[in-house]
């Protein structure tokens, strides 16, 4: 009951009923676009329309409570305006204080910025809901350091919880974090591993904004974590909101007259310094002397204009390559740079001698590291390994991918050799072709016209545009390409490049496991397998493949990381595109009913947003199949 002036006294309850009824039947956008603007206005100064705005809201049953705080909190235009219309709300209601301090945080992530932004400046902006604002950070922090939330909740909730932890930090006072510092910083360390241990570029890259943030806060003296990433418009975004002022603390700025007058007098002040520096003392005779004779005029430069750089000569030879990569005399130095940027060359280019040593030379370049600072040093490596690989397939195949489970290699290593497998895939099935045009060799009408005149030109340019003018073209076309014909040299070595890979992914080794804290590689090896699956369409073996590949993807269906799983969907699809329809149902049909089950149910459950649209794009892929083979 409010009292009004005029002496009438009356309840709002009903209007606080009428409200919630409109807002939970879908018109808290027409509703509330109106009242809140007006609510804005009366309670700038009258703390009677205060009081009725905060009865207004407080009547509203529990079971619509939900939509008209949501509708205010998106409405009100800056933090203040929604202290001013919901007073103390979450202090005296448990459930808008669970809408506000758990569902729209934590439960939900579609709200934008400015919703985080006048949410959490409304708990920071009175005294009675600060301890809620630490409750909020603590709630929040402990789920950004929890690996099980890091895993099975999309990128997209990643990215708002990080917002909100960076905008309950902009909030806090140096009490406040010194209070609750050993927290932040146990919390910063979990996070931060969960998040670094992540599969995916993005999550990592949060991870590393967050923890620098908490680090800024609770070490204001002493040195803080930096990492090494690329900004980009999300991490901008992110450092913005920890720096951002609050609005009901502006820092206050001068007036233009003070601030005028002061850089007036700021500004002569470095001419006038630089002028004092100039007039030095005088100098004496004796200095003079002095500098006389200390003086270089009087001697003549050296004429180094003809000088030219002595070029180290690179081997001709494959085992002369060999013998400079694994020498370790330092003054080989500068032939060792020749000798890694001319190997890919000599390679294609001597092809039997290559078929010699090919072994033995892939076995150099992946052990080979870097002796000095040579721009581009591990595309150039690669390159070699591709044409080593391509020259001879069989046998470096054999040895990549027995190296890639064996003892005694780092992860960059592993990766190196899945790199190097799809790219000589790729080569070896699209071989490069030089095309003819059909019209290449047609004698199009022109006149000879001498070079270098501007008349003739204009002249040309006139005539073309009346010629475009004035002609009818229903179809321009385009010049058909004859491919030249050969044979694709993948069809006899795609067993002994995808077969080796898929046998031992789950017997852990004592440095490597796949299954288990390895994922990384594990994501990277089923991308892998799904490239050289697509690459392997019309080869003999890409039945056998597909068989193998849809065993690999049904044992690792259920993998807790984003990335094993989007690899694995991007198997399936490889799968359907290469195999031939009639061999998948002949060979497949029981293994693809489970298969187009388990996509369903991705499509519907899966917490990636990636994982899904691939889900649905292989269900298109199965229609499609199925209408081909009913026409």
């Amino acid at each position: 009951v409010c009292f009004i002036p005029g002496g009438l006294d009356c309840s709002i309850s009903f209007v606080s009923h009428v409200l919630g009824k409109v807002c939970i039947h879908g018109r808290q956008k027409e509703i509330l676009g109106v009242l809140v603007p007006r609510l804005t206005d009366l309670t700038k100064s009258d703390c009677i329309w205060q009081r009725i705005c905060w009865r207004l809201v407080e009547c509203v049953p529990d079971r619509w409570m939900e939509t008209v705080v949501l509708g205010f909190v998106q409405r009100a235009p800056r933090a203040d305006v929604l202290s001013r219309l919901l007073g103390n709300l979450v202090v005296k209601n448990k459930k808008a204080q669970f809408v506000v301090t758990q569902k729209i945080l934590l439960l939900q992530y579609g709200h934008t910025t400015a919703v985080l932004q006048n949410l959490l400046g409304y708990l920071s902006l009175d005294g009675l809901r600060r301890p809620l604002l630490l409750k909020v950070l603590q709630e929040l922090l402990e789920t950004w350091s929890s690996s099980s939330a890091v895993k099975h909740s999309p990128a997209e909730q990643q990215l708002y919880i990080s917002k909100a932890i960076l905008l309950c930090l902009s909030h806090l006072t140096e009490p406040e974090i010194e209070s609750c510092r050993q927290d932040l910083l146990t919390s910063m360390m979990q996070g931060m591993k969960c998040h670094l241990d992540s599969s995916l570029p993005r999550l990592r890259r949060l991870g590393m904004v967050v923890a620098e943030s908490i680090s800024l806060k609770i070490n204001t003296e002493g040195p803080v974590l930096k990492f090494e990433y690329e900004d980009d418009d999300e991490t901008r975004e992110l450092k913005s909101l920890l720096v951002q002022t609050p609005s009901s603390c502006a820092v206050p700025s001068l007036p233009d007259d003070d601030r005028s007058e002061k850089a007036g007098v700021a500004l002569p002040l470095v001419p006038e310094s630089n002028e004092k520096s100039h007039a030095a003392a005088p100098v004496t005779p004796d200095e003079e002397s002095d500098a006389e004779l200390d003086s270089d005029d009087d001697f003549i430069p050296y004429d180094m204009s003809e000088d030219k750089e002595l070029k180290i000569k690179a081997p001709v030879y494959i085992r002369d390559c060999i013998e400079v990569l694994t020498g370790s005399r330092s003054e080989d130095v500068d032939k060792w740079e020749a000798t890694v940027k001319a190997l890919e060359s000599l390679v294609r280019k001597n092809p039997a001698a290559t078929r010699e040593v090919s072994v033995e030379l892939a076995k150099v370049l992946l052990h080979l590291e870097e002796k000095t600072c040579i721009e581009g040093f591990v595309e150039l490596r690669q390159r070699a390994q591709v044409a080593v690989l391509t020259t001879d397939p069989i046998p470096v195949a054999k040895y990549l991918t027995s190296q890639f489970y064996s003892l005694n290699y780092s992860l960059c290593q592993r990766m190196d050799i899945l790199d190097v497998l799809i790219l000589a895939a790729r080569e070896l099935s699209c071989p490069k072709f030089h095309g003819k045009s059909k019209h290449s060799g047609a004698q199009k009408p022109c006149i000879q016209l001498l070079p270098g005149s501007d008349s003739s030109k204009d002249w040309r340019r006139i005539v073309d545009e009346r010629i475009k003018s004035k002609t009818r073209r229903f179809d321009t076309g385009q010049s058909r390409v004859e491919l030249v014909s050969c044979p694709n040299k993948f069809n006899s070595v795609a067993g002994y490049f995808f077969f080796p890979l898929i046998q031992h992914f789950d017997r852990p080794l004592t440095t490597f496991d796949l299954l288990g804290e390895d994922h990384l590689v594990l994501g990277r090896l089923v991308h892998t397998l799904a490239i050289l699956m697509y690459l392997a369409v019309n080869t003999v073996a890409v039945t056998a493949m597909g068989k193998a590949l849809l065993e690999f993807v049904w044992a690792l269906r259920f993998h807790t990381d984003s990335y094993v799983r989007q690899g694995l969907l991007s198997c399936i699809s490889s799968l359907l595109l290469s195999v031939p329809t009639e061999r998948i149902l002949a060979d497949m049909t029981d293994e693809l009913l489970e298969t187009q089950s388990w996509l369903g149910d991705v499509m519907e459950k899966d917490p990636d947003g990636d994982c899904r649209r691939l889900a649905l794009q292989n269900l298109l892929l199965m229609e499609n199949l199925k209408k081909k083979l009913e026409a």
